[in-house]
């Protein structure tokens, strides 16, 4: 394989290996703070990143306020600490090599409250600042704030010009590299857009020098691109190294990080890992965020599946599509269904899918009573953590709701993320991790077959990235 050269990167040469920044509570300032020693680039994530009381555990993140404004003011406040409290240990573990990032959302909740609180607070240990999942206009002028680099994540050329006309060309001296995520192999949120087919990958290639081309016209030839999604091997990518195409490059790595002795999953998502076979990892729309996510198919994801084909349309007066009574409710509210659908309705009734929850989009899904309960609470207890759910149907700008119908297709994806970051190693937390969203790019089955993990080996950050740079 041909040998990678260090690159620059605000004025220090690290190796070209970046850690993917991975929330919540996932990506944090131990893995982030090895990753560096090791000498690449660390990513802590300031995602509901965990602080903790002066024992050393984490502190909760339980809101109290009584109105989702107030509850989302809380969580930044959670957000803030947490982030100053990762972006500390980071930087003491890291020993001054390497470098340290900081990932956020930029619809998360609170986005830029979040990362300027955390970057006021910790002057010198965070080294850039990495956003995506979203159009971050604002991202510059957060860095130039600060003087710290800045690393949009974007999923081709066209975002990434977008992005440069419209605000990034006026702190152009502060842009420390472009993350190409691709849309099909990246974990968690992605990119697609309305013309692409979430069922048919594109070669990232040409769509990488694309971006180098729309970045040469504006003078960025020297500005590295991180190519992120899909990665494992470096000998896979021996025709990008050195590729006068591309210009400097450098590889990010957010799946197989998950698997190492410093990763704070718990122990039976890295069991789980371990035993995914192709195809496991699933590329599904059912986020409160409206992104495509890459997530591990488990009964997390074949129940919001399910759920989703439990559905019918319906309409308060009859049409000629929706000519059958339907009685919704303890009310017996009359709807108008098809003929066809009222059939389907009664089968699920009978399978115990006894409760109608209205969506968006003038349908019914049928869930049981007890899934009720739990969607509706789930909803009623909103604490912004997105700037924008269209499964509580928050928004963070006044007067703080979408105007639509809250969308039980959907999930509170803070709790569920929080939930299996946090799973006890006891006998429940094998079901815990199966029933709860755990994100994953789609090389995550390659655990299982790279026998590099043989006999449920589980390296250290620094053993990994060592085997990294021998090209595998």
């Amino acid at each position: 394989m041909k040998s990678i050269d260090t690159l620059n990167f605000g004025g220090q040469d690290v190796l070209p290996l970046v850690e993917g920044g991975k929330g919540v509570a996932v990506s944090t300032g131990v893995s982030a703070g090895h990753w560096a020693a090791a000498g690449g680039i660390g990513t802590l994530s300031a995602v509901n990143a965990d602080s903790y009381d002066e024992q050393g555990n984490p502190i909760p993140q339980v809101y109290h306020a009584r109105t989702r404004r107030e509850r989302q003011l809380e969580l930044i406040r959670y957000g803030i600490d947490g982030g100053i409290a990762q972006a500390k240990i980071a930087h003491e573990i890291s020993g001054g090599k390497g470098r340290i990032h900081a990932n956020i959302l930029w619809e998360m909740g609170g986005a830029e409250e979040v990362i300027t609180g955390i970057l006021e607070a910790v002057p010198g240990m965070i080294h850039g600042v990495t956003c995506g999942a979203g159009m971050p206009y604002r991202l510059s002028d957060i860095a130039a704030k600060f003087n710290v680099p800045y690393y949009p994540i974007v999923s081709s050329g066209r975002a990434f010009n977008a992005l440069w006309r419209r605000s990034f060309s006026k702190t152009s001296e502060l842009l420390g590299g472009v993350v190409y995520e691709d849309p099909w192999r990246a974990g968690g949120h992605n990119g697609l857009s309305n013309s692409e087919d979430p069922l048919k990958p594109e070669d990232p290639l040409p769509r990488v020098i694309e971006l180098r081309k729309v970045m040469e016209r504006y003078g960025l030839g020297h500005v590295p691109i991180i190519m992120a999604g899909g990665v494992w091997h470096l000998e896979e990518w021996e025709d990008w190294i050195g590729n006068p195409e591309l210009g400097p490059i450098a590889f990010q790595f957010g799946t197989r990080p998950l698997l190492t002795q410093e990763s704070p999953i718990p122990a039976a998502w890295k069991r789980r890992l371990q035993g995914l076979k192709q195809g496991d990892v699933y590329l599904n729309r059912f986020s409160p965020t409206g992104f495509y996510s890459s997530a591990v198919n488990n009964s997390f994801m074949q129940d919001l599946r399910a759920r989703s084909e439990r559905q019918v349309s319906v309409r308060g007066t009859a049409d000629e599509a929706h000519d059958t009574v339907y009685e919704m409710g303890a009310r017996r509210r009359e709807m108008f269904v098809s003929a066809e659908d009222r059939a389907k309705i009664a089968a699920w009734e009978a399978a115990g899918y006894t409760k109608p929850l209205p969506t968006p989009d003038e349908t019914l899904v049928f869930v049981t009573p007890e899934n009720a309960r739990t969607i509706l609470a789930d909803q009623v207890a909103c604490m912004g953590c997105l700037s924008a759910c269209r499964f509580s149907n928050w928004m963070q700008r006044e007067p703080f709701t979408n105007g639509q119908k809250a969308d039980p297709r959907s999930f509170c994806i803070q709790k569920s993320l929080q939930t299996i970051a946090h799973t006890p190693d006891d006998e429940s937390a094998d079901s815990v991790v199966d029933n709860n969203l755990m994100f994953g790019g789609t090389t995550a089955w390659r655990f299982g077959s790279d026998p590099f993990y043989s006999n449920g080996f589980i390296p250290t950050v620094g053993q990994l990235v060592e085997r990294i740079v021998t090209g595998k």
